[in-house]
């Protein structure tokens, strides 16, 4: 099983930046940026977010503004709040090397059993199991029986090549994410289907009912200036980014402002819809003035912008 499995994922992996070499850093980001994330929408930013910190040390001197502007439009921010708290602490204790084993690996903000495990078998081929939904539903499948988390774990070490477990765990994975589906699997093409117990079968999780929330926010622009608020430092969600400001329910502004557009944006359990109105400054009640400012168009993109206001200013032309 093995052989066959590994044998497929050397034919049939897919071309991914991240795969290029197995450099811990790189590793590291790919993972982090991955988490609850689908692939296609890592890469340009994987890309570009590389480009900017080639290295664990110039993301550990970066200014943390920096950072989150260019994780913005992955959302799960304190993904990079982590990610840069957890290589300011490689540099400050570790002198800028990247731990090489789980247990190392462990102690960096942010960096679960998970992701320990996935750098340290992929970058230091640390004989170390890997779960995560897809490693989950392939096991569930194959054994034909329900894995918890606990008995998952347990099972994937089990199944581990101790001689090659970095290509294994991204086998098992990528079997997962490309054969293996929560719905329609392709199992005739499956390398591992002689040895699955239940093909296609007990996969599918009860799904939460997701919100739906309305929303209004206004647009206020001055020649090539935009107004925008920034969220408090000590938010829960999205803590500092930058946004257009939201008008409450029965704002008085909006008798008489313009509606430019309606926007559809979701994030984890929630579906929002929301109205963009065109508005004067002055339409805007105080404490929304004073929490906010003026943003010059050439530097909009510099700031760390939540995704709603990200897809609003691309709406209006404003890339």
């Amino acid at each position: 099983m093995r052989e066959a499995l590994l044998d497929w994922y050397a034919r049939h992996k897919r071309d991914l930046p991240w795969r290029q070499n197995h450099d811990a850093y790189r590793v590291w980001v790919s993972e982090i940026m991955l988490q609850q994330t689908r692939v296609a929408a890592v890469l340009e930013h994987y890309r570009i977010f590389l480009e900017a910190f080639p290295t664990v040390a110039a993301l550990a001197d970066a200014p943390v503004e920096r950072v989150l502007a260019l994780w913005s439009g992955l959302g799960y921010y304190r993904r990079a709040r982590m990610l840069h708290a957890a290589a300011k602490f490689v540099v400050q204790e570790f002198g800028g090397k990247i731990p090489r084993d789980v247990e190392g690996l462990r102690k960096l903000p942010g960096v679960g059993r998970y992701t320990a495990a996935a750098i340290a078998s992929i970058a230091h081929g640390e004989a170390a199991a890997v779960v995560d939904g897809n490693v989950e539903r392939v096991l569930s499948r194959m054994d034909g029986q329900p894995r918890d988390d606990g008995s998952a774990w347990h099972r994937a070490q089990e199944l581990l090549d101790p001689r090659h477990p970095g290509d294994w765990n991204q086998a098992m994975m990528e079997l997962g994410a490309t054969i293996c589906t929560p719905k329609n699997p392709q199992c005739l093409v499956c390398p591992v289907r002689r040895w699955c117990l239940a093909p296609g079968e007990g996969t599918r999780k009860p799904q939460a009912v997701r919100k739906r929330v309305r929303m209004a926010r206004a647009f206020v622009q001055h020649g090539q200036r935009v107004y925008l608020v920034q969220r408090a430092s000590g938010a829960v969600k999205m803590a500092a980014m930058w946004e257009l400001p939201e008008l409450a329910d029965g704002h008085s502004a909006e008798h008489d402002a313009r509606e430019l557009c309606v926007v559809r944006h979701s994030i984890t359990d929630t579906d929002y819809e929301v109205r963009v109105l065109q508005l004067p400054l002055k339409a805007l009640r105080a404490g929304e003035k004073n929490a906010g400012r003026w943003i010059a168009r050439d530097v909009l993109w510099t700031l760390p912008l939540t995704g709603l206001t990200r897809k609003i200013l691309r709406k209006q032309g404003l890339e």
